[in-house]
């Protein structure tokens, strides 16, 4: 029987149970397994239709490092429900790790939250685009950065909107889970854009201003665009969409 509306974070759990039990006694059976995951017999039969294509699944898991599985499972959980109500134990549970790993590799929220943006967001690119790309004019130099951050946002959009959720409601927690990374990246973007007033290319003004000028309007785009297609429809695709906004944002702050 085929595995019907399969939900990957129960599939983790159950999985992760079954390789403890059978660990300790290969004949264990799909109650045990079952009951250890936290899962009904029913759920456990939807997800994987009998025991042996369990027995199938786990033989074939790529089994991802720990970390791995970790963030994946916390960004499942972070579109669902807030970093303050996130529970560490249920988090632990549907990555398949033990309490003790989770908090070997995550001491605690703050420190999750950033091993997040560190996975999921354009952040990471965006500074080696500025490594490579710093004495470029804004022309060259934006829709660099506009294309990371579609890249990004096109493979992790709902995870990348629950960390912006998480950075706009200003709790210590996310504030300390966001601080190095935001810090270091929106700093590497000040610079460039002072450089590039000092060259006569962009318009004095703050810098973050300046920054906000030109992310502000991409962002708004990718996070309501779902919304606006389906009210509206657009005449253009993604791409095309981003690259008329960061002309505009270019011609905006140009001097």
């Amino acid at each position: 029987m085929p595995a019907l509306a399969a939900d990957p974070t129960i599939r983790r759990q159950v999985m992760a149970a079954a390789r403890d039990l059978l660990a300790l006694d290969p004949e264990a059976p799909v109650g045990r397994i079952a009951g250890a995951a936290g899962v009904s017999r029913a759920t456990f039969y939807r997800h994987f239709g009998s025991r042996a294509a369990l027995l199938e699944s786990v033989a074939h898991e790529p089994r991802p490092v720990a970390r791995e599985r970790i963030l994946a499972a916390a960004g499942e959980m972070l579109v669902r429900t807030s970093l303050t109500e996130l529970s560490m134990d249920d988090l632990a549970r549907s990555a398949g790790v033990s309490r003790g790993s989770l908090y070997r590799i995550f001491p605690g929220k703050p420190a999750l939250l950033d091993g997040l943006i560190e996975r999921y967001s354009p952040f990471e690119a965006i500074r080696s685009i500025v490594v490579r790309h710093g004495d470029e004019p804004p022309e060259v130099f934006f829709p660099l950065i506009s294309r990371a951050v579609v890249g990004s946002a096109a493979e992790h959009l709902g995870v990348l909107r629950a960390i912006f959720h998480e950075a706009t409601l200003g709790s210590d927690v996310a504030l300390a889970g966001i601080r190095l990374r935001f810090t270091t990246t929106i700093g590497a973007l000040a610079e460039y854009v002072v450089s590039q007033q000092a060259a006569g290319r962009i318009r004095p003004m703050h810098p973050l201003l300046a920054l906000q000028a030109f992310i502000g309007p991409i962002f708004f785009h990718l996070m309501t665009r779902p919304l606006a297609e389906e009210i509206v429809g657009l005449p253009m695709d993604v791409p095309a969409a981003i690259e008329e906004l960061t002309a505009a944002s270019i011609r905006g702050l140009g001097a």
